[in-house]
């Protein structure tokens, strides 16, 4: 049997509709956040319930509601440091000490801010990251 099903609004009981939990092709956290010194500040969210400093560049993004698993991809469009007008590029599961890769885990990931691909890490003063997976 075949239908369609249509419904103005959807919620669940608990979680973020269970983080879209069984739909797929659709981003199950984002984050838009500001850096001033070490303080990272959410601007808007969905499904990053905080972001945190953990050395120059270098920031932990928490789930509120955890991955089914840890094959998921993180991306950041970057950002731009306003004091130093410096454009800065990201990557996912980075970090500023070896071994530079970290596994993201269910409930948190790194990103790694780097200035000018020159390889100097900076902060971003404006930045957003976007994270899909099953």
């Amino acid at each position: 049997m075949a239908g369609q099903l249509t419904v103005d609004t959807l919620r669940a009981s608990t979680g973020v509709l269970a983080t879209q939990n069984g739909m797929t092709g659709i981003a199950k956290a984002w984050v838009r956040f500001t850096v001033s010194g070490t303080t990272p500040t959410i601007l808007a969210s969905f499904n990053i319930s905080s972001v945190t400093y953990t050395t120059t560049g270098q920031y932990a993004f928490n789930f509120t509601t955890t991955m089914p698993n840890a094959n998921y991809s993180a991306v950041s469009n970057g950002g731009i440091n306003t004091s130093t007008g410096a454009y800065c590029a990201a990557a996912a599961f980075g970090k500023t000490t070896s071994p530079f890769y970290e596994a993201p885990t269910t409930s948190t990931f790194n990103m790694l801010y780097m200035t000018n691909l020159g390889g100097t890490y900076d902060n971003p003063s404006v930045a957003c990251v976007i994270v899909c997976g099953n």
